[in-house]
């Protein structure tokens, strides 16, 4: 089993799905793929979970699980976030890869003001994005930067800890959720007190994780956390719209005061196959802030960044994808489909240019057939099936 993960991360998988009554999956260049070629009994998905559960009291209720999550590793290969389900009353895993080298901003195709970013001393860092769109491996490309570059105190508050950062400059200390302390509630009271510098917290999730970040942010911390939204002018109003409305004026001045930035990501596919983070990079300047403070100036955000590129950095969604397909890296279609406002996308790369070498599918990025990639795993196994 550990060799057919080994195989299947060594061909780029970035989840590998585990289900009773189906072949094993995995998703490579986002397309879910069999690696084996017989589909698994309950007992196979079972037995399998049963090695990932660190906690012996967790493998005896088995049976009784219905969501956990947890993490595992393969020497030399590199570590797994868990998630253990039950769908249709039978055992499922998904399982998130996780290299063993904590990227760099450039090994990630990050824009650079994204060091700079994690050079802030103090306030409020987002990064944003659907599932699987690559926010754990920025943000932990920024804690790797501070962490090379600082000399300060580091704590993560992790559900589970996927990459693992050593000492280095800076002091690391990554806290495991349900391991090392009880809960998020109970390990954001805690940290205050535990001298950080930098808190990563993993994901915001709800009222009292935003008002503890924001407590941090405004008591001279640096932090870094998470939300499930598309965009900058999103995450702004998704956390806004998470108080009392009698509460909302005054979390929008707090939020102008305590942003620094927000990053925002999507993966696309790539021309030559595999697939790049397409970046939206809001730097908070003081008229965005007042926009912040204002929900009516809300809509003006947008521009904001737009004009803000040169002289900070900031860029939207539409400029990097522009970027992208002037450099070759990504079709104009498929830029033109992951855009905000496709239609304006089209209007602009046309006033900018000819666009028709630039047209088309993305050429060599899709896989082969299905069966044929199991056939493929088949033959790398020695023949397993």
């Amino acid at each position: 089993m550990q060799e057919l993960f080994k195989a299947a991360v060594e061909r780029g998988a970035s989840d590998i799905h585990i289900k009773a009554g189906d072949f094993m999956r995995a998703r490579i260049n986002g397309i879910l793929q069999p690696l084996t070629q017989q589909k698994l009994t309950p007992e196979q998905v079972k037995s399998i979970a049963l090695q990932f559960i660190p906690h012996e009291d967790d493998r005896k209720g088995f049976d009784k699980l219905l969501d956990y999550d947890c993490s595992w590793g393969i020497p030399g290969v590199g570590g797994f976030r868990v998630n253990i389900m039950k769908q249709r009353g039978s055992p499922m895993i998904v399982m998130r890869a996780i290299p063993i080298e904590i990227p760099t901003v450039e090994d990630l195709g990050l824009p650079p003001v994204i060091n700079r970013i994690a050079a802030y001393e103090r306030g409020l860092i987002l990064v944003t994005g659907i599932t699987g769109s690559g926010k754990s491996s920025t943000m932990a490309a920024m804690i790797n930067w501070i962490n090379r570059n600082r000399h300060v105190h580091i704590v993560t508050l992790e559900n589970p800890i996927e990459f693992l950062h050593r000492d280095n400059q800076s002091s690391v200390t990554q806290r495991d959720i349900g391991t090392d302390t009880a809960s998020f509630d109970s390990g954001l009271r805690a940290v205050l007190r535990q001298d950080p510098d930098v808190i990563l917290i993993g994901e915001m999730r709800d009222k009292v994780t935003i008002e503890t970040a924001l407590k941090a942010a405004e008591t001279g911390h640096l932090v870094i956390s998470t939300l499930h939204t598309r965009n900058a002018v999103q995450t702004i109003s998704r956390i806004v719209a998470v108080f009392e409305p009698s509460e909302q004026e005054m979390i929008r001045v707090r939020l102008s005061e305590s942003l620094q930035a927000v990053v925002s990501q999507r993966l696309v596919q790539r021309t030559t196959g595999g697939r790049v983070a397409a970046v939206e990079v809001m730097i908070m300047t003081s008229t965005i802030r007042d926009c912040v403070r204002d929900a009516d100036r809300m809509e003006e955000i947008t521009d904001l960044i737009e004009e803000g590129k040169d002289h900070y950095g900031s860029q939207t969604f539409d400029q990097h994808l522009m970027e992208l397909v002037r450099a070759g890296a990504v079709q104009f279609e498929v830029a033109k489909a992951a855009a905000n406002n496709p239609a304006d996308f089209d209007l602009k790369m046309n006033m900018l240019g000819d666009t028709k070498s630039a047209r088309g599918g993305a050429s060599g990025s899709r896989p082969g057939g299905t069966q044929n990639l199991a056939d493929e795993m088949g033959r790398m196994m020695g023949g397993s099936k």
